[in-house]
């Protein structure tokens, strides 16, 4: 009891603790903080301004608005060059008329992507359907039945067998003598297409606009496969063969990114296009390390990237933008550089941030 009562009266001594003064706390306007803004949906009228509005908000909303921004400037510096990189099942998806848009626009002046997401465009883009996966049936009687499962979507194998067909009418009518490469054989087909064709594609608005179209991991594709067909049918044939070089794709590349003012990329997922793309930096850089000429220093001002996967999943393969300044791949943002990383399904963020830059071109 007696020390209970020492410590009463110790603590009735004790003077209160200092309180701060609240006068004295940042506001955040005096940091030059920029205050956040309730999504009224009341004052939106189109895509442009719920992406504006988006910005103003926070997680993946503020994302969005800020891809949006981005790929906006990144659009209208004239001295960029931008090359847009995709990879996952986007067309199967049926988001390849989103790539007409960024082509058509003047978005984008190169194109890297997977060979699959390639061939299923083309296989869009010549009248071909895909069609929506009923759970009923099972992996095994799709097989049975000719249907390819893309998450769920199905590509007919019929498709493929007819895009063979196509593709292999194209490499006859090449000259024995031609070294090939994957922007010049999309070219190929983006001819064929604009020739042939009434229908928006991929490969049309490319060969029509001039952006070539890069596959670097070509083998790695139905149309891989069908040109590996189609070498082995000159081999029993004993007809000459035609060649294929991936690294004229590569000097291709790096010429008209060497001679770029500036450089800009938009990314929707990772993979081999991504990072292929982006080391474009590094090559030029040993190029005259241990060359002693011939390259460069080049960086990326702008890049917006769309894709679900955190970095620890190893999916973005190509890495964060902030962990790509180490290597020599971007420009940090303390010197300019723009960067926007939207981590979501590219099905729902993409459209979005396009539609509301195409709108905020229009108004220009």
């Amino acid at each position: 009891m007696y020390m209970e009562k020492i410590k009463v009266e110790q603590l009735k001594e004790e003077k209160p603790a200092d309180r701060r003064d609240s006068s004295k706390y940042a506001t955040g306007f005096s940091d030059n903080l920029q205050p956040l803004e309730a999504l009224d949906l009341s004052k939106i009228n189109n895509f442009d301004e719920l992406a504006k509005a988006m910005s103003k908000t926070s997680f993946g909303g503020r994302s969005i608005g800020e891809a949006a921004d981005v790929l906006y400037e990144m659009a209208f510096d004239k001295d960029c060059f931008v090359v847009g990189t995709f990879s996952g099942a986007m067309t199967v998806a049926k988001m390849g008329l989103l790539i007409c848009d960024m082509i058509d626009t003047g978005m984008i002046n190169a194109v890297v992507s997977t060979g699959a997401l390639m061939t299923h465009g083309f296989v869009e883009s010549i009248g071909m359907r895909h069609f929506k996966h009923n759970p009923k049936m099972d992996d095994v009687k799709l097989y049975e039945k000719g249907y390819n499962r893309v998450y769920d979507t199905l590509e007919l194998e019929k498709n493929l067998d007819d895009t063979e067909e196509i593709f292999t009418k194209v490499l006859d009518k090449i000259d024995r003598s031609e070294i090939l490469c994957s922007h010049k054989l999309t070219g190929m087909l983006g001819k064929f297409l604009a020739e042939n064709s009434e229908d928006r594609a991929i490969l049309k608005s490319a060969y029509t606009k001039k952006v070539p179209v890069y596959i670097p991991a070509f083998t790695d594709s139905e149309l891989g496969l069908d040109l590996g067909i189609y070498f082995k049918r000159q081999e029993i044939k004993g007809e000459k063969q035609l060649q294929f070089n991936p690294f004229l794709d590569l000097e291709h590349y790096t010429e008209q990114i060497k001679n770029a003012k500036k450089i800009g990329i938009f990314t929707i997922g990772g993979g081999v296009p991504r990072n292929w793309a982006q080391q474009v930096g590094p090559y030029l850089d040993i190029i005259d390390k241990r060359i002693g000429h011939g390259g460069g220093f080049k960086r990326f001002h702008y890049a917006v990237r769309v894709c679900p996967e955190p970095v620890n999943w190893g999916g973005l393969s190509g890495c964060t933008y902030s962990e790509g300044i180490s290597w020599g791949k971007f420009v940090p943002e303390n010197e300019g550089g723009r960067f926007a990383e939207v981590i979501a399904d590219a099905t729902i963020a993409w459209p979005i941030i396009l539609k509301a830059v195409m709108e905020r071109m229009e108004k220009k």
